[in-house]
């Protein structure tokens, strides 16, 4: 692989500082992206503790109450317009009973006024019967109909354990977790300590959930709004429902499209299809775990197509690489049918297209939400030459000149489905703890994909010294094939602590020749099309950050001029071409620049060998967002100004 010489460090550092020196500092303005609908069976129920305790004082002047009043105002507000949405609480209609529990307003499109109303009526007055509560919620929740593949939140604010003790809250919490793939329950201890925090931990693990801790009324606030946000954000899913099967007998016959089916902790899904002798076959599986679930670093994601009884024709496998909980996960292969024509896997006939999922004892137990791609290549027309394989990262390494310009505001999508469209330039966005954002840049025959993605210096917690979150990124080709790590040019991720951290990533120039080189960040790179950009932060930033929400800055090229056609000699495209339009006005690339852009000095990063990104497709366009204070900063490299 050819390499550039790197620059020095102290050339870095002094183009860091005149930068800054040089850079205005403007307002920044809230990132907005339309409301859509929400997915048919999607919504979330909020349960609140209403029981005696909550009328004590919450150290800051105020009463546990008032504090969790405030905190679900906050949340509503940040949530997107039509998101179904409602409120159980329980402990308020008696001074005691295990049976008081109501549902104050019904789950619904998200009614702001009608859900502070019906919290601002609470008056803590008796027991805890969180068990009884979560089995009520659940039925309160919209289920999906149809092909529809929602996704469905209980979110538990608690003080305390449960004092009935019947039905066990654990127990209700993993029934409902193995009703269905779309439901989780995630816990948010105000306070707690002891066997009330552990209780409310093991229902949120059973649940398929995450515990958000929160031992003041500020840190209500935040954990609230992420566990809120991150339900409403999460991955919208696209396509047609399938049932794969366990061996090749009897597996269902795809044609090329998009399919949704489910896969469990190591088992395979089979499917069938037909193929001819000479076309490209890709196949890909997105895995979308609910966001932070337990997994092992070897949790893997594979994906194969074989031909025959036990002929392998490709195989690729993708690991978490790290144990701090689960985002999307993909994995994409493709039958290359060979030059000669005389490879065991260059015939017509039946292939299987196959997806395994391995899973370490004490990884997440539930069924995962899979969605599949197939597509089909048809070979170059007789006495056309392709033009020569672009093996290398060239000028498109790390040394690549990238924009400077001052970032416009984006909002990512919530998956492969609802990427959001970049232009070359400079894109500011915010992400929640255990999030990904997605988005996607056209790229052209000759040209490469070459980005940096910087992830804010944000204002930490005390106490965070000791905890060390990730920061990542992966880019995919057209087929949702993962490419750009593992090579020793670009590393996926990056420790997170709070400080700026950076990482860069790319793809090789596309060619149609590249489905002939071994090497496999090369041979998906090989037919134009959207590329795709995810950017990942890891669930333990919850426990560093200050801020509901982190800032992000991509750095978008497209380099290189983009060609007619594959062909070898083939003309320069026309200019205007994609890689330097601006983004569509409807794709929400906003106008104000915030802060000042320039070269930023690269965190030391670390390779784990392994993908850790990728996604499925979920109910809506993501949120619109509102400016929250999440902290005013003056300093334009802290979190606040982004």
């Amino acid at each position: 692989m050819a390499r550039r010489p790197r620059r020095g460090a102290v050339a870095l550092l002094g183009g860091l500082l005149m930068a800054l020196a040089a850079a205005p500092l403007q307002a920044a303005a809230a990132p907005a992206a339309p409301s859509a609908p929400a997915d048919d069976g999607t919504g979330m129920v909020m349960v609140l503790d209403s029981s005696g305790s909550m009328a004590e004082k919450d150290g800051s002047g105020s009463t546990r109450i008032a504090a969790a009043r405030k905190a679900v105002g906050t949340v509503v507000d940040a949530l997107p317009d039509g998101y179904p949405t409602g409120l159980r609480v329980y402990g308020a209609d008696k001074p005691k009973g295990c049976d008081d529990t109501r549902l104050a307003q019904p789950v619904a499109p998200l009614d702001r006024a009608g859900m502070k109303r019906a919290v601002a009526g609470v008056t803590p007055r008796g027991d805890t019967p969180i068990g009884l509560s979560l089995r009520k919620a659940a039925a309160d929740l919209p289920k999906a109909s149809g092909g529809a593949m929602g996704k469905r939140t209980i979110l538990l604010i608690s003080d305390g354990e449960d004092t009935c003790r019947t039905p066990p809250p654990c127990r209700v919490a993993a029934q409902l977790a193995a009703s269905g793939v779309d439901l989780h329950i995630d816990a948010i201890g105000f306070q707690v300590a002891g066997a009330a925090r552990q209780q409310l931990e093991c229902l949120a693990k059973a649940g398929n959930g995450q515990y958000y801790d929160a031992p003041d009324a500020a840190s209500l606030a935040r954990q609230l709004q992420r566990a809120g946000q991150l339900s409403a954000d999460g991955y919208r899913f696209k396509g047609k429902k399938v049932r794969g099967t366990a061996t090749a007998g009897g597996a269902p016959a795809l044609a090329p499209g998009q399919y949704l089916d489910t896969i469990g902790p190591n088992e395979e899904r089979y499917y069938a299809t037909e193929l001819d002798a000479s076309s490209t076959a890709n196949f890909s599986a997105t895995a979308v775990p609910q966001p932070g679930a337990a997994v092992d670093s070897l949790d893997t994601l594979r994906t194969r197509i074989a031909y025959g009884t036990d002929s392998a024709c490709a195989s690729t496998s993708q690991m978490f690489g790290r144990q701090e909980g689960a985002t999307p996960l993909t994995s994409g292969v493709s039958r290359i049918p060979s030059e000669r024509g005389t490879n065991g896997c260059d015939k017509a006939g039946r292939y299987w297209l196959v997806v395994e999922r391995k899973a370490a004892k004490g990884s997440d137990a539930t069924r995962w939400p899979l969605e599949l791609t197939f597509d089909v290549e048809a070979p170059l027309k007789k006495g056309v030459t392709p033009a020569q394989s672009e093996p290398e990262y060239g000028a498109g390494g790390k040394d690549a000149a990238l924009p400077t310009t001052a970032p416009e505001d984006v909002t990512g999508g919530t998956g492969f489905n609802d990427a959001r469209r970049l232009a070359r330039g400079v894109w500011r966005d915010k992400i929640l703890p255990a999030q990904t954002l997605w988005y996607k840049v056209p790229v052209g025959w000759g040209q490469q994909l070459r980005y940096d993605v910087e992830f804010a210096n944000e204002p930490t917690l005390k106490g965070h010294s000791a905890v060390t979150s990730y920061a990542g990124t992966q880019v995919y080709t057209p087929s949702r094939t993962p490419v750009g790590s593992g090579t020793g040019e670009f590393s996926p991720q990056v420790p997170y602590s709070g400080r700026l951290a950076s990482l860069s990533m790319g793809t090789v120039p596309v060619a149609w020749t590249n489905r002939y080189e071994s090497h496999p960040n090369t041979l998906p790179v090989h037919r134009k099309g959207d590329f795709y950009i995810a950017v990942t932060l890891g669930a333990k930033a919850a426990e560093i950050a200050e801020n509901p929400r982190i800032g992000v800055v991509l750095r978008v090229a497209v380099l290189g001029k983009e060609k007619t056609g594959p062909q070898a000699g083939a003309a320069a495209a026309k200019a205007g071409a994609a890689a330097d339009r601006a983004a569509p006005a409807a794709d929400g690339a906003g106008g104000d620049a915030g802060w000042a852009a320039g070269p930023v000095v690269a965190a030391v990063s670390f390779g784990v060998g392994a993908l850790l990104l990728a996604g499925l497709a979920v109910a809506y366009l993501r949120a619109r967002r509102k400016q929250h204070p999440d902290g005013g900063n003056g300093d334009p490299m802290r979190g606040g100004s982004w």
